[in-house]
């Protein structure tokens, strides 16, 4: 966190990682636009016109004038600072783009992707990425040893709205953060563990897991990650955690690698 701007965002660094699962998005021909929810978390949202898939649909599609009955299996927590909601919208876009064979370019997505969130132009790329402005000012990110890591996502379940965690910033700027991932950090754990005390216990549970050689909440929370040496130790740590805590929720998976195109 760097400050408080006159427009009532915030300046940022920051960086994004994609894991290798996530929600799932579907669609079938249709005259009009709509949206199905399902899955663990469909209970949690609303299918109308707020939703960010259904906004990120209709913006593309008044470039093109066509329909589709979008389905969303739910399976991220919303309110969870691991961008749920900016990934769903920016896989719609990608989604319809290819479903309405409108071939947009990358920079055309970006554009609609911007108009719907901070978060949402990284996730239309779906890469690393290092951002900075309001999030939405981004640099493509190699960080050797980075991804394809073992990661475990765990929520303690209580949803933190990201403008209530921003509110709470201490104001503090605590400088650009290091070129090396692995010294990072994450100014507004503060906010969010005087929020959700239970952040706080679920980050000394991952840092005390054999193997995490990286913990840290995600984005305003209250998502915690551990990245592991193996897919061993992150099992590991995830049965521990599970056994403690069966109530949060979680997702053992791994970074995704950048996809390969074909030239």
């Amino acid at each position: 966190m760097r400050g408080r701007r006159p427009d009532g965002f915030h300046d940022i660094e920051t960086l994004f990682a994609f894991a290798g699962e996530g929600d799932v998005l579907s669609a079938e021909p249709a005259d009009d636009l709509s949206l199905t929810l399902d899955g663990p978390f469909a209970a949690a949202l609303s299918s109308g016109e707020d939703n960010l898939v259904i906004r990120a649909a209709r913006a593309l599609a008044a470039r093109s004038g066509r329909g589709a009955a979008i389905r969303l299996d739910k399976r991220l927590p919303p309110a969870s600072g691991i961008g749920g909601g900016s990934a769903d919208a920016a896989a719609a876009l990608r989604l319809l783009d290819r479903f309405w064979g409108l071939d947009a370019d990358l920079p055309a997505l970006e554009a609609i992707a911007a108009s719907l969130g901070s978060d949402v132009p990284a996730c239309v790329s779906s890469r690393a990425m290092r951002g900075t402005g309001r999030g939405e000012q981004l640099v493509p990110a190699e960080y050797p040893g980075l991804l394809g890591t073992p990661l475990l996502l765990v929520n303690p379940g209580t949803p933190l709205p990201t403008a209530v965690v921003f509110a709470g910033w201490d104001g503090e700027d605590s400088g650009p953060l290091p070129v090396d991932w692995r010294v990072g950090r994450n100014d507004l754990e503060g906010s969010a563990i005087a929020l959700c005390p239970a952040i706080a216990v679920l980050l000394d549970a991952l840092r005390e897991a054999k193997g995490a050689r990286h913990v840290r909440m995600s984005g305003s929370g209250a998502t915690c990650f551990a990245l592991f040496d193996g897919d061993r130790d992150r099992d590991a740590a995830s049965a521990a955690i599970r056994a403690r805590f069966p109530a949060w929720w979680q997702l053992p998976t791994r970074l995704r690698r950048p996809e390969r195109r074909a030239p």
